[in-house]
């Protein structure tokens, strides 16, 4: 078995697909990259054994198909180091000895049996099917995954909700201390359905759909989901269970809103909270009219600061306390340059908001205030 394919094609490819191999696998033969060649279509395939992700490249020339498995780590160290030119791939179908031949030299390894790899989850027959532009599925990952939880007693909260209606699709994650809720009205559903994407496969795609463009077609059943990209396809299990009720948690007609400048803000709580308590990273937010005094102290050390912001607010004097790590990592995966932070009294949720949302887009996040010593 013998084809031709470019080095940059290749590597370029192997090297997103990788990052689904676990470093600890129970079967060896998840350390490797399946190939497959197929009608002159070269496809590689990796899998932790609940992730799948497979890719394919184009060959120049083939003389026959066939699949073998090889080491991925080699490989893909291999071909980090060999500039853009043709490489020539001989497969011994029986030793499975393989030869790489590329200008000035060539490379020889052994594969594996290509039988050996595990196959990947197939959809019921009663898959639910809808389309996503690959930016509006990005935006919606990048928001929420930040604020999913590492919960092994509640597993629904590890991963990224997608609750689909006919006329929308909420993506929602939160931890307990923090939520994100990211409607977009450009994707749609036929029928009202909903999974958990995990972590994992979430931060996989996360990697993958800044270069797409398109369409991202999503299948998924009550176990699965099956993601179709231009050049990649991602089959991972799901997250079973029942996603808490989001909405009952976001509370409304809060009178209290703070129109602030993200960045500013964002700038006076890092260097406001080197000075906070490291066992807690309390912050307090006090508002009296257009201004925003923010404030942390911590008493083991004697240490404290405190800066005050412009910004607009025409209520009562109010303080609130936040977890420092969490509002700036809320403000971060905002990017509007203005934010609303709305407030009903010190003991709920603040709601913040961007002053202007993207196009078709509706996003809210949440954070639950600590309690205030004084």
């Amino acid at each position: 078995m013998k084809f031709i394919v470019s080095s940059t094609a290749l590597s370029s490819h192997l090297q997103a697909i990788s990052r689904v191999i676990n470093s600890k696998n129970a079967l060896p033969i998840l350390d490797c990259f399946l190939f497959e060649l197929q009608d002159g279509t070269l496809s590689a395939t990796v899998s932790d054994s609940e992730t799948t992700m497979v890719t394919t490249v184009e060959v120049n020339e083939s003389d026959m198909d066939g699949r073998f498995a090889v080491t991925a780590k080699t490989l893909l160290d291999a071909l980090k180091e060999i500039p853009e030119q043709p490489l020539t791939f001989e497969i011994n179908t029986d030793s499975l000895e393989i030869t790489v031949q590329y200008q000035n030299g060539k490379y020889s390894l052994m594969g594996q049996n290509a039988d050996e790899f595990p196959q990947s989850a197939m959809l019921g027959d009663n898959a639910v099917r809808v389309e996503m532009d690959a930016q509006v599925l990005l935006g919606g990952i990048n928001r929420a995954v930040f604020a999913t939880a590492d919960d092994e007693l509640r597993p629904v909260m590890n991963g990224i909700y997608f609750d689909i209606t006919t006329e929308d699709i909420t993506m929602v994650a939160s931890d307990g201390h923090k939520l994100v809720r990211c409607k977009t009205l450009a994707a749609k559903g036929n029928e009202r359905a909903a999974f958990i994407l995990p972590k994992k496969p979430a931060s996989l795609m996360k990697n993958l759909l800044p270069k797409e463009q398109g369409m991202v077609t999503i299948e998924f059943d009550e176990r699965n989901a099956v993601f179709t990209l231009e050049s990649y396809r991602m089959v991972c299990r799901l997250i079973e269970g029942r996603y808490p009720n989001y909405n009952s948690v976001i509370p409304q007609n809060n009178p209290y809103k703070v129109t602030v400048d993200r960045l500013q803000l964002l700038g006076a709580l890092r260097r406001v909270s080197i000075f906070s308590s490291q066992a807690s990273s309390l912050i307090k937010l006090r508002m009296k009219e257009n201004q925003i005094v923010i404030s942390a102290q911590d008493i083991d050390f004697s240490t404290s600061a405190e800066e005050t912001l412009v910004c607009q607010y025409a209520g009562n004097l109010m303080s609130i306390g936040f977890k420092s790590t969490f509002l700036i990592d809320i403000l971060n995966n905002i990017s509007a340059d203005e934010i609303v932070i709305e407030l009903a009294d010190p003991s709920r949720a603040g709601v913040i908001i961007p002053v202007e949302q993207e196009e078709n887009e509706d996003l809210l996040m949440l954070l639950m205030p600590m309690m205030l010593n004084d």
